[in-house]
């Protein structure tokens, strides 16, 4: 008799197209969030990609905002036969009544598509880590716990620097349950933090990760969507997460907790400060191999990369006298003048750059046209924006798609768009140019909070692109070890953990069994050999 054949799982992964927040605006404001250009490449392309390579058969992108524009370009990259197409189904599914994750979840619940462990990400969240790992780990988890509902993705945090991603969590070492969450302040004002006493009186053993960052990857179980069904309240994951772990009893789920190798790397651009580090780690190479000169989603090397990682297409003109002094990407059909300066900088294609420019830490979008003599430091030039000539625009400046600045502005830490915003906005913004209004304040603040804490309202705050700190490198791969913010708490390494019960339980058997001291003492030795332990 022929066994029945056993069912393969399809890999599946669920990628949220949309922010629900106002941080990266005036570009979300024109262009939807996928179609971010990390190193002159869509941020769809980095995701995709990613999950092409750790095996996922089916990917579902759920839309809410610019949906025609994300399903062109997916067409078209299908069309083409790019690299995650190949092996891959992609479906977009659209909602445009849906303003929150857990209202996505719910449509996505409702459909029934979902038919076991799923992939959970946003479309900007960058990584290189090994995601498939990280789904079997989870599979592991479900044969001892079957209320094992999610395993979050978290990683060692920048010394000393907050991208508003940062987390701060308790957890059970032995099981690396969840046990607290807590989501850290761009600007703490206090220097300790409140942890809740009955944590360390129900839970035996208990580790304190303090600074990790919260790059918004995880693997949900089938019971994670109905949790969102049954459960209103939940609008982002932070609720979720809260959620389960007030009422674990109740609704008998737990979460657990995955931290990254220190050589994987994840990110999450969400802001623009993490947007200027996430291109830098790229450019750097933190994100291999997703690197430009390799060809992102494409079968062919489309930049050559030149010392001090300068990136460059073939088809660049670039005058004699110009300096190009590292950390640099120039996409095709672009042009530098004579005398102009680059460093730690990207230039979209079509890019015209006149004669005598400084252009430090920027970012320029395809079509971007700068007059000679201007100053670029600490800012983002969107598509098709013309800058006239000794201009500075710095300090975290965002020029919006089809800005065009008139010759000798000067315009510092501030958001522009090219049209005058809606009436009910249009007494708070300031109008620049004919074809340059600032962004109200109003305007970059969601309304749409899920929580009314301090510690929730500073994620909906626009992050303006400021000078990285020495300690960043770029790279969130080595933190220092003296001075690193993140990671374990506890005043005593796992390590020392275990050499240490391993000596307790040796010398309770000696003293049971009256062993001779000798066979002890060597006993012990051996575990301090093995576990590298001073004496």
């Amino acid at each position: 008799m022929s066994k029945p054949m056993e069912k393969k799982e399809v890999l599946q992964a669920i990628v949220i197209a949309d922010s629900y927040n106002e941080n990266l605006q005036p570009f979300t404001g024109t262009s939807p969030l996928a179609l971010l250009p990390i190193v002159n490449v869509p941020l769809v392309d980095y995701t995709l990609e990613t999950l092409c390579r750790n095996g996922v058969e089916e990917v579902i992108i759920f839309c809410s905002n610019h949906i025609g524009e994300v399903k062109q370009y997916i067409q078209k990259r299908q069309a083409e036969r790019c690299s995650w197409s190949v092996g891959m189904t992609v479906t977009i599914i659209s909602s445009t009544s849906c303003r929150c994750l857990g209202e996505a979840l719910r449509d996505l619940d409702a459909r029934h598509i979902i038919r076991g462990n799923v992939i959970l990400m946003g479309i900007d969240s960058i990584t290189n880590a090994n995601l498939a790992g990280l789904l079997e780990e989870h599979k592991r988890l479900l044969k001892v716990d079957a209320g094992a509902v999610m395993t979050i993705m978290l990683k060692d945090g920048v010394p000393g620097m907050r991208t508003g991603n940062e987390v701060m969590i308790a957890m059970e070492p032995s099981t690396r349950r969840l046990l607290h969450h807590q989501r850290l302040a761009l600007q703490q004002s206090k220097g300790s933090f409140e942890l809740p006493l009955e944590l360390f009186l129900i839970n035996r053993d208990v580790t304190v990760c303090h600074g990790l960052l919260d790059p918004q990857i995880a693997v949900c179980s089938h019971m994670a969507l109905p949790l969102f069904a049954d459960n209103f309240d939940f609008l982002t994951r932070d609720d979720f997460v809260r959620g389960v772990l007030i009422n674990e009893e109740i609704l008998n789920s737990r979460i657990y907790v995955s931290k990254l190798a220190r050589e994987e790397y994840a990110m999450r651009v969400n802001n623009w400060q993490s947007y200027q580090m996430v291109n830098l780690d790229v450019i750097n190479r933190w994100v291999y191999p997703l690197v430009p000169d390799m060809g992102i989603s494409q079968f062919l090397q489309y930049y050559k990369c030149y010392r001090n990682n300068i990136y460059r297409h073939g088809d660049v003109r670039l005058a004699r006298s110009s300096e190009l002094a590292g950390d640099l990407a120039i996409d095709r059909h672009s042009s530098i003048d004579e005398n102009t300066y680059l460093y730690q900088s990207t230039v979209g294609q079509n890019c015209t750059i006149g004669k005598g420019c400084r252009i430090n830490n920027s970012f320029l979008f395809e079509g971007a046209t700068i007059g000679d003599g201007c100053i670029l430091d600490h800012c983002v030039i969107g598509k098709s924006v013309t800058i006239g000539s000794n201009c500075q625009i710095r300090d975290g400046a965002v020029l919006g798609e089809g800005v065009e600045i008139p010759s000798g502005m000067k315009i510092v830490k501030t958001l522009v768009q090219a049209a005058p915003p809606d009436s009910e906005w249009a007494g708070a913004s300031k109008k620049l140019a004919d074809r340059a209004y600032t962004v109200p304040e109003e305007q970059c603040e969601d309304d749409y909070n899920s929580d009314d804490d301090d510690e929730v309202k500073h994620l909906n705050q626009p992050i303006f692109l400021t000078e990285l700190q020495r300690a960043y490198s770029p790279s969130i791969y080595q933190p220092s070890d003296d001075e690193s913010e993140s990671g374990e708490a506890s005043p005593v390494q796992e390590d020392e953990n275990i050499f240490l019960s391993e000596v307790v339980e040796s010398l309770k058997r000696g003293f049971g069994e009256q062993t001779n001291a000798e066979y002890l003492i060597l006993e012990i030795n051996s575990s301090r050999y093995a576990y590298n332990m001073a004496l």
